[in-house]
């Protein structure tokens, strides 16, 4: 597997037609590849662009502090695959130790929480850059 970092680099949200769309571009080139996501998916990772804060955590929110609560973070967000037109996605967890999980995600939710911790990479497969894609 070769990844690739890469960045969040826009939100499309087009209410007249329904349509989401967010455009992950590469760290170090000109590719950049565009995800269709659900209108809630949207909104939660809009929110915490904007920095948009609650009363209460909202569902991205509550993640984040089940792994704090556990002593987990989350070490890298990855873009890993792209079947039938679907992006497949997962995040990388660890611990302050050597503990690593993968834990399988759709991209928007993977994205919604890395937005809400700033420290984490957003890595993609080069095969996925590679078929989706576009300057």
């Amino acid at each position: 597997m070769v990844l690739k970092p890469c960045f969040l680099s826009q939100i499309l949200i087009d209410d007249q037609d329904n349509q989401f769309v967010i455009f992950v571009a590469e760290r170090d080139g000109n590719r950049r590849i565009p995800i269709v996501i659900g209108p809630m998916e949207a909104v939660a990772i809009d929110r915490a662009v904007k920095g948009q804060r609650f009363s209460r955590p909202l569902t991205h929110d509550l993640f984040i502090n089940v792994l704090d609560a556990v002593g987990m973070r989350c070490k890298e967000v990855r873009i890993v695959d792209l079947k039938e037109g679907t992006f497949f996605a997962e995040l990388l967890l660890g611990n302050d130790g050597d503990k690593e999980v993968r834990v399988d995600c759709r991209p928007s939710d993977a994205l919604a929480l890395m937005v809400r911790l700033p420290e984490t990479p957003l890595m993609v497969e080069e095969n996925v850059l590679a078929e989706a894609g576009m300057p």
